[in-house]
């Protein structure tokens, strides 16, 4: 049995409890079609004291900072540490821990974390994320960083940011879905009860307003059309299917999903086809017929436009062996 993927949590104080609690739930509860775990999650310090977290409690790590260097992922939750806005270098016991990760380790942030990153040098020339909260803080105090606080999470080569809190999740079910599959990932975000993807280029949805409760919601709309994205999706027939006029749809639709209607569809379409691709051996064509792209042709285009690579090439990268249909 291969041995399943070390990932060190490195918990700074005062760590933010939410974030350093989902790579555990996330991957740690993530299994094969045997049952065997296929990450191996703990939780580290810079020593083994107690780390006190934002939440009022504290933590006491498994492991001390040696586990980094033994890790194939490292990932630095949220912190209110006081090196995101008070010093220029970073202590020298965090620096030293940080310094011994594996060249060729994972590096992943989620909110806060991405300052620890970025006081490392580990983020200089990058594409990043944080919470959109601290984004000025962060632009001004790492103008070599190329930050998007507008993203949910970036990936640049071996290093990944997210956004605050929430992010983190998605981040960790992409983390899975990049090493083992789209069916890894839904079954993971099954169990957290969470949205299965979302991509890392959706917005944060910066000062969104929640819907007003008293109005109906495009929900099961929304539901009805993921059973069917080989028909017919356009405005019309998704406002007459919520009963609403065109322009009250739409209004509700983005306030619901922060998308318009064609760019939700769109995306629901292209998630469908790499799930095919993924876990089917269906042809390109038929791939594209029952994914509501309509030809082989407009997939690649889309598949090119979102996602930079062919249908071919993505099921190649990312389609498990041994299995599939069709």
């Amino acid at each position: 049995m291969t041995e399943p993927h070390l990932v060190a949590v490195l918990a700074l104080e005062p760590v933010v409890g939410f974030d350093m609690t989902i790579p555990p739930v996330v991957l740690g509860q993530a299994t094969d079609a045997a049952g065997n775990k296929l990450y191996d999650v703990r939780i580290c310090g810079l020593d083994r004291a107690g780390v006190a977290s934002t939440n009022g409690y504290t933590v006491v790590p498994a492991h001390g900072p040696e586990l980094l260097a033994r890790a194939d992922t490292v990932i630095v939750p949220g912190t209110q540490m006081p090196g995101p806005r008070r010093y220029g270098t970073l202590p020298p016991e965090l620096a030293a821990a940080l310094a011994s990760i594996r060249p060729d380790a994972r590096i992943v942030s989620i909110c806060t974390g991405a300052f620890v990153l970025a006081s490392a040098g580990i983020l200089d020339g990058r594409r990043a994320t944080t919470h959109w909260a601290f984004a000025e803080d962060f632009r001004a105090l790492y103008p070599q960083v190329r930050l998007d606080e507008n993203l949910l999470f970036v990936e640049d080569e071996n290093i990944c940011t997210a956004a605050g809190l929430a992010a983190g999740l998605d981040l960790c079910l992409h983390l899975l879905r990049t090493d083992h599959g789209s069916a890894a990932a839904n079954q993971a975000a099954r169990y957290c009860v969470v949205p299965p993807w979302r991509e890392g280029g959706q917005s944060q949805f910066i000062d969104r307003q929640v819907p007003d409760p008293g109005t109906e919601s495009t929900a099961p709309t929304r539901e009805w059309a993921l059973s069917r994205l080989d028909n017919d999706l356009g405005l019309a027939t998704l406002a007459a299917h919520a009963r609403m006029s065109v322009r009250t749809f739409t209004r509700r639709f983005k306030s619901e999903t922060g998308v318009a209607p064609g760019t939700w569809v769109l995306q629901q379409r292209l998630r469908h086809a790499r799930h095919l691709l993924e876990t089917t051996r269906l042809s390109v064509d038929e791939v594209a017929r029952r994914a509501g792209m309509g030809t082989a042709a407009s997939l690649r285009h889309h598949m090119r436009t979102e996602l930079g690579v062919a249908p071919i090439a993505y099921r190649k990268t990312f389609r498990r062996v041994g299995v599939g249909s069709e």
